[in-house]
């Protein structure tokens, strides 16, 4: 899978400004679609407390943000949970930006992170609102699986054998 030639992506800092951003707008994308209205700030904030991103730096992960031309449009990040298993996060697109190729473009990026840390099988969860990703995922080789963790906002479980 080859990355569009409008987009890029790249490491960040998990904590730092910019990945701060595209967390934020993550969130408050995903929380309104879990309510069914807009996401207050407070209940953004709270999501953020209670789901850190700091194990999305190495030697734990990676925090990638994509870039639609010179827009910065999106993120994703990997998680190492075993020696052999990495698991895909907080995939986003700016909705000024989806349908640009950005989901697949991060996906594939992720993946290659993955496979450069040693990881042989990516996993992930999702809802059943968020029907948009697994789309994308199903696209793109994920089957579905049996949970594997015990995430109260998770569905859908997914797994993918890497490259």
């Amino acid at each position: 899978m080859d990355i569009p030639p409008d987009w890029t992506v790249t490491p960040a800092p998990a904590g730092g400004a910019e990945a701060a951003d595209l967390l934020r707008r993550y969130y408050t994308d995903i929380v309104g679609r879990y309510y069914g209205r807009e996401a207050q700030p407070h209940e953004v904030d709270e999501v953020l407390r209670q789901e850190p991103s700091r194990d999305l730096d190495p030697p734990t992960g990676v925090f990638l943000v994509g870039r639609f031309r010179t827009l910065t449009a999106g993120c994703v990040g990997v998680r190492l949970l075993t020696p052999e298993i990495a698991e895909l996060t907080r995939l986003w697109i700016a909705p000024v930006a989806r349908g640009t190729g950005g989901g697949p473009a991060l996906l594939a990026a992720a993946e290659q992170a993955a496979v450069r840390m040693g990881r042989r099988t990516m996993r992930l969860d999702t809802r059943r609102d968020l029907v948009e990703a697994r789309a994308l995922y199903a696209r793109h080789g994920y089957a579905e699986i049996p949970a594997y963790n015990r995430s109260p906002y998770a569905d859908h479980w997914f797994e993918k054998a890497l490259g």
